[in-house]
C-alpha cells in the first residue's frame, strides 16, 4: 500500500468517524430538545386552555351544562376540557374521547385506531384539561428538521474529504518529483540531490540520502585507488621476479642460486605488500575486528614488540605501563604500534628504539610515543611521511605502514602526529581513547 493511499484511509475514515459520531451527538440533543419542546408546548397549550376557561363569563358556564362548547382547533393539537363530575365541557374534536379522556396527570402515550398520540392532562379550578399530539405528525417534523441539519454535515463532510484528498496529493508531490528525479539520474551519477524548493520535512531525508551518495562516492574511490595502488605496486615485484627466474633458468651455479634468492626475496616484499594493503583495505572499509579481547596498554606493548621479531635489546621501555585500556580492537591497537616500531627500527640504524606512554585521565586518552636515534627527516619529507608507498630512502618496504596507522587513528578518534626532538632522531605520538567505567 502506497504512503498516499496509506494517508489518505488513515485519515479520510478518521475524519468521517468523527463527522459522524459529532452528527450523532448532535441529532440526538436535537432530538431531546425537539420532544422537550413539544411537551412543553403540549403543558403550556392546556395551562393556557384552563385559564381562559377560568376567565369565562357565568352565562357560558350556565350553556356548558346543557352543551359542550366548541373550541376552535389548533393545527396539530387536540383539546378538552372536562367537569368536576368528568362532563365534557369543551372541546376541539369530537371522535377523540378516548384520547382525551381524563387520566393521570402528566405526559403520556395513548393510541387509537393504529395513531398514537402524545397526551398532557392538566387539573385547576376542578377542571380537567386534556392536550394530545399526533406523534406521526412529531415524527415527521421530527425528520424534517434532521434533513435540514443533517445536510451541512454531509457537504461539510465531502468538502472536508475534498479537501484532505488535495491536501495529500499536494504534500506528497514533492516526493513524487524527487522519485522521479532518482529514476531518471545515470547509475553513475553520485552528485548530490539537490534540495532548493523542498519542503524542510524532506530536507533531513534528501540530506540522509546526500549523505550516503557521499559516502558511496568515498568508497568507489578507495576501491579504485587501492586497485590502482595495488596495480601499481605489485607490478614491479612481479617483474622483479619475472626477471630473476628468467635469469635462474638460462644461468648454472652460483649465478642461478643468485637469482633464485632475488626471486624469493622479491616473493617475500610481494607477500608483505598483500599483507599491508589487505589491512588497509579492511581498515578503510569498516570490516568489524571485534574480537572480544580487552585492549590493555601492557598486553598492546608486548604483543607489538613481539611481532617486529626484533633483538628485545633494541628497546629501551619504561618499567611499567598504566593500567588503562584503549578503546579499539586489541588486533589494530597491535598493528598500528607494530608499524610505529619497525618504521622506527628501519629508519634509526643501530641505535636504540625508545617506547613510552602517557595517561591524561582527564581526556580520556593514552598516548604511545616512539622515538628513534636516527638521522631524523625534514620539513618536507614530514609532509610526506603518511601517504601511501611513499619511502624515505630506498630500503625495502611498502610504504604503507604509516598510511595503516593514520587509516587506524581515523577510525577510531585517534591521531598520529609527528615531533623532531632535540639532536637527532624522530618521536611519533599515537594518541588513542581510553575506554572508562571498567
Amino acid at each position: 500500500m502506497s504512503l498516499r493511499t496509506r494517508l489518505l484511509l488513515t485519515l479520510g475514515l478518521t475524519l468521517a468517524l468523527l463527522w459522524g459520531l459529532a452528527a450523532a451527538w448532535l441529532m440526538r440533543d436535537l432530538e431531546e430538545q425537539f420532544v422537550a419542546t413539544l411537551d412543553q408546548r403540549l403543558a403550556q397549550s392546556a395551562r393556557m386552555v384552563a385559564g381562559l376557561m377560568a376567565q369565562l363569563p357565568e352565562e357560558v358556564w350556565l350553556e356548558a351544562d346543557r352543551r359542550a362548547l366548541s373550541i376552535p382547533p389548533i393545527e396539530g393539537l387536540a383539546c378538552q376540557v372536562h367537569s368536576p363530575r368528568g362532563e365534557i365541557m369543551a372541546r376541539t374534536h369530537t371522535d377523540l374521547e378516548t384520547i382525551l379522556a381524563p387520566g393521570e396527570r402528566g405526559h403520556a402515550f395513548r393510541e387509537e385506531g393504529g395513531v398514537t398520540w402524545r397526551v398532557f392532562t392538566y387539573e385547576r379550578g376542578g377542571l380537567t384539561i386534556t392536550t394530545a399530539d399526533r406523534m406521526d405528525e412529531r415524527d415527521q417534523l421530527l425528520a424534517d428538521v434532521f434533513k435540514v441539519a443533517v445536510v451541512p454535515f454531509a457537504v461539510a463532510l465531502l468538502g472536508s474529504m475534498a479537501a484532505l484528498w488535495l491536501g495529500v496529493v499536494r504534500g506528497l508531490a514533492p516526493l513524487s518529483r524527487l522519485r522521479q528525479s532518482l529514476a531518471r539520474r545515470h547509475p553513475d551519477a553520485l552528485a548530490p540531490v539537490a534540495t532548493y524548493g523542498v519542503p524542510m520535512e524532506i530536507k533531513p531525508l534528501i540530506e540522509t540520502l546526500n549523505g550516503l551518495l557521499a559516502r558511496i562516492q568515498q568508497a568507489i574511490v578507495r576501491e579504485q585507488r587501492f586497485t590502482n595502488d595495488a596495480a601499481h605496486e605489485l607490478k614491479t615485484p612481479l617483474t622483479a621476479i619475472k626477471t630473476h627466474l628468467q635469469v635462474a633458468g638460462r644461468v648454472e651455479g652460483e649465478a642461478a642460486r643468485r637469482s633464485l634468492a632475488h626471486a624469493e626475496e622479491g616473493v617475500g616484499r610481494l607477500s608483505r605488500i598483500l599483507d599491508q594493503l589487505l589491512m588497509l583495505a579492511r581498515v578503510e572499509g569498516r570490516v568489524a575486528f571485534e574480537d572480544g579481547e580487552r585492549t590493555r596498554v601492557a598486553d598492546v606493548v608486548e604483543l607489538a614488540l613481539r611481532d617486529t621479531g626484533a633483538d628485545p635489546q633494541r628497546f629501551e621501555l619504561p618499567e611499567g605501563w598504566p593500567e588503562a585500556e584503549l578503546a579499539l580492537p586489541r588486533e589494530l591497537a597491535v598493528t598500528a604500534l607494530r608499524n610505529l616500531v619497525d618504521n622506527a627500527l628501519r629508519h634509526g640504524g643501530a641505535s636504540l628504539v625508545t617506547l613510552q606512554g602517557e595517561l591524561d585521565s582527564a581526556a580520556g586518552e593514552f598516548t604511545f610515543r616512539v622515538r628513534d636515534r636516527g638521522p631524523g627527516v625534514d620539513e618536507k619529507a614530514l609532509e610526506q611521511m603518511s601517504r601511501r608507498f611513499w619511502r624515505a630512502s630506498k630500503q625495502q618496504g611498502s610504504g604503507l605502514g604509516l598510511a595503516i596507522v593514520v587509516a587506524i587513528a581515523e577510525r577510531f578518534a585517534g591521531r598520529l602526529a609527528y615531533v623532531r626532538p632535540e639532536g637527532d632522531g624522530l618521536e611519533a605520538r599515537l594518541t588513542f581513547p581510553v575506554t572508562t567505567g571498567r
